[in-house]
């Protein structure tokens, strides 16, 4: 048996009249080279690549540890406190008068009162407001309303910006003349003068009343998304056509064409692929900028419609207090400070995952 292993592991001779490879001119593979070729043999895509590296970016994943944190709140808030954003303090059917301007984890006389009774009343976490409403509620439903907007109109930049600066840079020439001249007319108009007039038309124009989410968010919030929708895409179309001028030089691409392939196809299946780094990237950075426009525009009363809360609606009503209840302006500041810090830091490693220019 031991002579058998002994003739396994030898070299077997060559022929000297044969023209086969002499096998005793190489060596065996030793352990550690056949692990790695083990894992230089394990396939991967482009996605799964960089999903690896961005899980390895500690920002990034603090980034969507919050993010995933803040979702789970305004989700889970509304179904666990008992208070809506625009329910004044009630206390036996009775309007509690004392509640208004509460601190954090502070009781009104009434429901002092009334706990010692018996009863039991869910702590405001964040306080009160100037009309005895729940300061956390609000600052929960704001939350919602900013980050609804955020993805909301980068969906829109993301869908408008792509398919503009496809066009324009598949079919180059005249085609791309003209609809670059387009972008440089829209990059010219005022976004804050445009929102403006059209929060004062569609007020005239639009019937939402009969419509009850139309008629919760208000005409501005309207206007804001038909800005986005007319304005904001612009850079997306930019950077999207520059990727494609670059990319359809390509031989794949060429080959597509001589093929039979039509201008739809060849964008879907052969360019827009190579571009999905620079469009995820864009997008995720969009978000933010969209929350902070949203948030100063409800600052200087432009955003949602009363009593619907927004975190800059929140702020600016902070601001007739922020000597007396400096808390009312801190939480939706520091809510706003944390969704685009994370937005931003998100977007970052993307970049640095999904980028082929950053890419080791």
């Amino acid at each position: 048996m031991g002579n058998t292993n002994a003739n396994l592991d030898q070299m077997p001779k060559k022929n000297p009249l044969s023209f086969q490879i002499d096998l005793n001119k190489f060596e065996k593979a030793t352990d550690e080279e056949k692990r790695q070729q083990e894992v230089m043999s394990e396939s991967s895509t482009f996605f799964k690549d960089g999903m690896k590296k961005l899980m390895k970016n500690p920002l990034a994943v603090a980034s969507i540890i919050a993010l995933i944190l803040i979702i789970l709140m305004i989700i889970i808030t509304p179904k666990v406190v008992p208070y809506s954003y625009s329910q004044i303090i009630t206390v036996n059917g009775k309007r509690d008068k004392t509640a208004a301007n509460m601190a954090p984890f502070q009781y009104s006389d009434m429901e002092k009162a009334y706990m010692e009774e018996g009863g039991e009343v869910f702590p405001h976490i964040m306080g009160t407001d100037e009309m005895g409403r729940d300061y956390f509620v609000r600052v929960v439903y704001g939350t919602r309303i900013s980050l609804l907007v955020g993805v909301f109109a980068s969906i829109i930049v993301v869908i408008i910006g792509v398919l503009y600066g496809s066009i324009a840079g598949y079919f180059g020439g005249k085609v791309d003349l003209v609809m670059m001249r387009i972008v440089d007319i829209i990059y010219s108009l005022p976004d804050l003068l445009m929102i403006i007039l059209l929060s004062v038309v569609l007020d005239a124009v639009l019937q939402v009343d009969g419509i009850a989410w139309l008629q919760k968010l208000g005409t501005n919030m309207i206007s804001l998304f038909i800005v986005f929708g007319l304005l904001y895409w612009v850079g997306m179309a930019r950077l999207v056509r520059g990727q494609i001028l670059t990319i359809k030089q390509n031989e794949y691409v060429l080959a597509a064409k001589v093929s039979g392939a039509k201008p739809g196809r060849i964008i879907r299946k052969h360019i827009l692929p190579n571009c999905i780094s620079v469009i995820i990237i864009s997008g995720a950075l969009q978000i933010p900028s969209a929350i902070f426009t949203e948030s100063f525009l409800s600052f200087i009363g432009l955003g949602v419609k009363a009593p619907m809360p927004s975190l800059g609606s929140l702020a600016n009503m902070a601001r007739s207090g922020i000597t007396t209840y400096s808390y009312k302006l801190i939480f939706p500041a520091i809510m706003i400070g944390l969704i685009t810090l994370a937005f931003n830091l998100l977007g970052d490693g993307l970049r640095d995952a999904f980028d082929p220019k950053l890419r080791r």
